[in-house]
């Protein structure tokens, strides 16, 4: 499985946007809510999952799509089962560690 990610930091934080490669640039919708997946937001590489691991323990802000991607965070304790959110019967997770 290859995860798609694009990695922000500033000021000693690191924002990390991650999803499962194969939403890569869909948008899904769930009445009012929309949500673009775009390569721009979640996009600069691929990486396997021991990396994705690796991005997932040392960033202090996480935005998550897809079903895998979250599967792997919760694997790691990073984020909860009760703050998953759907969209489209798609799941997605923001994480903000203090």
């Amino acid at each position: 499985m290859l995860y798609s990610v694009k990695i922000v930091s500033r000021n000693g934080n690191t924002m990390l946007n991650m999803c499962d490669s194969e939403l890569l640039g869909k948008t899904i919708s769930d009445g009012k809510l929309v949500m673009k997946i775009s390569k721009n937001y979640y996009h600069d590489q691929f990486v396997e999952q021991e990396e994705a691991k690796d991005l997932l323990k040392k960033s202090n802000n996480i935005n998550l799509v897809g079903n895998e991607t979250i599967s792997l965070s919760l694997e790691l304790g990073i984020g909860t089962e009760q703050a998953v959110k759907l969209i489209d019967k798609i799941p997605f997770l923001i994480i903000i560690k203090m």
